[in-house]
């Protein structure tokens, strides 16, 4: 029996994915949080899209690493993918250097350090991680970025999307803010389209350290094209020059990992993590999870703040979210060496959003009548994927809103294809005054009632 899954609250939302925290509850009754990545419908649009992201996603169940977020369960319902994945109570990097910022700091050296050894931890393990068959996976994360860096309550620091990562850099979509902001954080070999490793990876760290200690974006141009160009010619400013507190020698690891050549990088994620811990040591500059967990606190008190501050109402998008957790199918095979689940469903093709649906749950006839009153609405239409955040859509005024989706024109209600009830009592009314009241009553009975 697989388990049952709730949504108690949403998290996040981007560009590709929204997630939610949710409850996992076993036959026996026994519950643990969840966080549930649930993929924007617009996405499974692209049958290349979900057929790399569901082979993507069962790799990434054979991932099991403390800096690694596990992975659960991938499933299904109403033509949504999910991913079922270990609950992390903390915030992202990205959150942490947002709330930073706003209090006009930056993070300190020793703490950027450290976070990244823990990442470079991550790395090195899935870079060399063995499938059941003893073969390398040649696993590379390709999205090592802010928002991908967990941090919790406890200071521990896991990586996340090991198996959306790489289908997300290989969309072929021109949907605006699918890969918004993901270009900064490509190496110059990925930038150019040729073949990436490891190194990737390594360059992708040394794009973070270099943020954290400066403060400023790396590779960011006003267009797509622009970051992209900048990333091809991995041009590194001074970090000493923007920041008197990184010295010499530090500056000049961050460089290494930001050679163009990535020949001229650190071949593995753990040499470069052994030199961050080697200037930590040489430097006598302790860092524990302890000191991260101060930084995790402060920001979830201001989640909470803001969340306090927010209107307490729940949106029928959010409810229809719920609704499509009750039908969640896991797309788990039964001999799946990682699932400690009796049994996986297999992929259930009746359980993609069905539109012919839609009318007969609004409460109309195939002709377009009113014939019930409406129903609870069990399917929606795909949202429009949500634009990143750190940058502006130039589509904006394409994207319908809710309001716009359920006004009369478009839903149906109230336009009808064929003469209403309304006409057939105009029609009544005029033999009535022609004086057949018996033959009105007797053609026209059926119309009326």
């Amino acid at each position: 029996m697989k388990d049952r899954y709730s949504i108690t609250e949403r998290l996040d939302q981007g560009g590709m994915a929204e997630v939610f925290r949710g409850v996992a509850e076993s036959i026996h009754g026994f519950k643990k949080n969840v966080a549930i990545k649930r993929i924007l419908p617009s996405l499974t649009k692209n049958d290349k899209f979900v057929a790399m992201f569901l082979d993507e996603a069962k790799l990434s169940l054979h991932l099991q690493h403390a800096n690694i977020v596990q992975v659960f369960d991938i499933g299904i319902a109403d033509g949504s993918y999910f991913l079922v994945m270990e609950y992390i109570d903390g915030c992202n990097l990205k959150h942490l250097l947002e709330r930073l910022k706003q209090r006009g700091k930056r993070i300190a050296p020793a703490h950027a350090i450290y976070i990244m050894i823990e990442t470079c931890k991550a790395l090195n393990y899935a870079h060399h991680a063995e499938g059941p068959d003893g073969n390398p996976l040649h696993i590379v994360h390709r999205d090592i970025s802010p928002p991908n860096i967990l941090l919790s309550k406890n200071g521990e620091v896991k990586v996340v999307d090991f198996g959306l990562a790489k289908a997300n850099t290989q969309i072929e979509s021109t949907d605006p803010g699918v890969v918004k902001g993901k270009f900064s954080y490509l190496s110059p070999e990925a930038a150019s389209g040729l073949e990436v490793d490891r190194r990737a990876d390594i360059f992708a760290v040394g794009i973070l350290l270099w943020e954290m200690f400066t403060g400023r974006r790396l590779f960011y141009g006003d267009t797509d094209y622009q970051t992209v160009e900048l990333v091809r010619q991995a041009r590194v400013p001074s970090i000493g020059a923007l920041n008197p507190e990184i010295d010499a020698e530090l500056e000049a690891i961050v460089r290494k990992a930001l050679a163009r050549d990535p020949d001229q990088r650190y071949q593995e994620a753990a040499d470069l993590g052994d030199a961050l811990a080697q200037y930590l040591f040489s430097r006598r500059m302790k860092v524990t999870a302890r000191d991260i967990a101060a930084l995790v606190r402060d920001v979830q008190a201001e989640q909470q703040r803001k969340r306090s501050l927010a209107p307490k109402h729940e949106s029928l998008i959010d409810a229809l979210i719920m609704e499509e957790m009750d039908k969640l199918t896991s797309l788990l095979e039964d001999d799946d060496p990682v699932a400690d689940r009796a049994q996986a469903a297999p992929l259930d093709p009746a359980s993609f959003v069905d539109t012919s649906a839609w009318a007969s749950e609004l409460g109309l006839d195939e002709s377009g009548a009113v014939d019930a009153p409406p129903a609870v609405i069990h399917s929606a239409p795909p949202r429009r994927a949500t634009p990143a955040a750190d940058a502006p859509d130039p589509a904006d005024n394409e994207i319908e809103s809710l309001q716009q989706m359920l006004e009369p024109d478009r839903t149906g209600v109230h336009h009808f294809d064929g003469p209403g009830r309304g006409v057939w009592i105009a029609l009544v009314i005029a033999v009535l005054l022609a004086g057949g009241i018996g033959a009105a009553l007797f053609l026209f009975k059926d119309r009326i009632f």
